[in-house]
């Protein structure tokens, strides 16, 4: 029993149980819904590691007592589908779960087809990336898209104290929370990583454990291969990754780059995150970014490892050395805040298209001032909806100058690498 870590130990059998994810298991959710009547669809479970996919997937089999089979798309080939489909034949209803199906090439995708097309099996796939980018158009326009958030403080809090109270090992010592920031930070919202922390702490500290914010990090510095598993460091590599190119620091960038590479991380990972990082940290001030990371993208791809390393390396070092702005990332933030509090404005008579006479007598496109029927092709009118009209949105002062941000940036690489 004590083999068993923490997180599995610890894994709710039913939805009552389970802590986060209300918007999809809570009373009255659309999946607790499909699941207590028993027709649950083939589905993509989306969300960050550690937020509960598989345990939903386990959920699902024990509360239909269905046959469930588990593949991991990391060490699974169509070989192993195709087997399992053929079982399934027999076995109506069966569920097959692959966790991290975001790995499967198109050619395994496409060998589901047909069993997810037929009822053969109900599909539920795993994914911590974007499925839209992962998953085959043919097989996502079969499945339902689930996203899973990563927990708040609330429920990371409740799961440490359920872990306490309720685990068969934990609950026999003396055990006093007393801190949890550390816990908290470390574990990133990651469920799984949370409990194996404490798990650690718990044991490096004997029968009567005082958990304090210090104690953790001194732990974790001196254990952390021990609970940080090689499939979710990724996520804080990435993350050192874009930050170090988002501080405009090349040799950061490079560094976290070749740790990536070394690991073996998949090429579109790394350039889909650079093609984001263009948009949204360096956007309109160096339009090109974009289109470099973008370019960088299909060049990665098409041709793969060793040699993409070097694209790869070229543009993270022109992201890390351009200029930047959020300017377009907190335009489109502020605007969709905008969205959800005053929810759907009327378009404002002047700018509705009018394409009948009826229209054209309630004044639909009345008073549209076309802009290049005035010098320089401009002229002020109001094209917001009257209740946030004047709003900015988009704070051009973000776009600062190209020549004067390089300029800074210039003395900031000869102060600290002396070129």
């Amino acid at each position: 029993m004590t083999n068993i870590p923490l997180a599995e130990r610890l894994r709710p059998h039913g939805l009552d149980e389970l802590i986060g994810q209300k918007h999809l298991t809570g009373k009255g959710s659309i999946l607790r819904t499909a699941i207590e009547k028993g027709k649950v669809p083939s589905m993509i479970l989306w969300g960050p590691p550690g937020t509960g996919k598989t345990t939903i997937a386990n959920i699902i089999a024990n509360t239909l007592q269905q046959k469930f089979y588990t593949l991991s798309a990391i060490s699974s080939g169509v070989k192993d589908i195709r087997a399992i489909i053929e079982e399934a034949k027999s076995q109506p209803g069966a569920i097959l779960f692959i966790d991290e199906i975001h790995r499967f090439n198109k050619g395994q995708q496409d060998a589901l087809l047909g069993a997810v097309e037929k009822g053969t099996i109900t599909l539920i796939g795993a994914t911590t990336e974007n499925p839209s980018f992962e998953v085959n158009s043919a097989l996502l326009s079969r499945c339902q898209v689930y996203v899973l958030k990563a927990l708040d403080k609330e429920e990371l809090i409740q799961l440490l104290k359920d872990a306490i109270e309720k685990d068969s090992i934990l609950s026999k010592k003396n055990i006093e929370l007393k801190e949890t920031e550390a816990l908290i930070n470390i574990s990133g919202g990651d469920a799984r990583k949370l409990l194996n922390l404490l798990e650690l702490v718990s044991d490096v500290m004997g029968k009567n454990v005082l958990i304090t914010d210090d104690a953790v990090m001194e732990i974790a510095q001196q254990r952390i291969a021990l609970y940080d598993k090689k499939g979710e460091q990724h996520y804080d590599i990435i993350s050192a990754f874009i930050k170090s190119m988002r501080g405009s620091d090349p040799n950061g960038a490079v560094y976290w780059l070749a740790r990536m590479i070394e690991g073996g991380e998949d090429v579109k990972f790394i350039a889909r995150r650079m093609v984001i990082f263009a948009s949204e940290d360096i956007g309109n001030a160096n339009p090109n970014a974009l289109l470099l990371a973008t370019n960088t993208f299909e060049a990665a791809n098409m041709i793969g490892y060793p040699e993409s390393r070097i694209i790869l390396s070229q543009c993270a070092i022109y992201l890390a050395t351009s200029v930047k702005s959020n300017a377009s990332y907190r335009a489109i933030g502020d605007a969709l805040a905008a969205v959800k509090k005053y929810g759907d404005l009327a378009v404002p008579l002047h700018l509705r298209n009018a394409p009948t006479k009826l229209m054209k007598n309630m004044d639909y496109g009345k008073d549209y001032k076309y802009a290049h029927n005035f010098e320089n092709n401009f002229t002020t009118q109001e094209f917001l909806p009257e209740t946030i009209a004047g709003t900015a949105f988009y704070d051009p002062q973000k776009n600062a100058r190209e020549e004067e941000i390089r300029k800074f940036l210039k003395v900031r690489w000869q102060n600290k690498y002396g070129y």
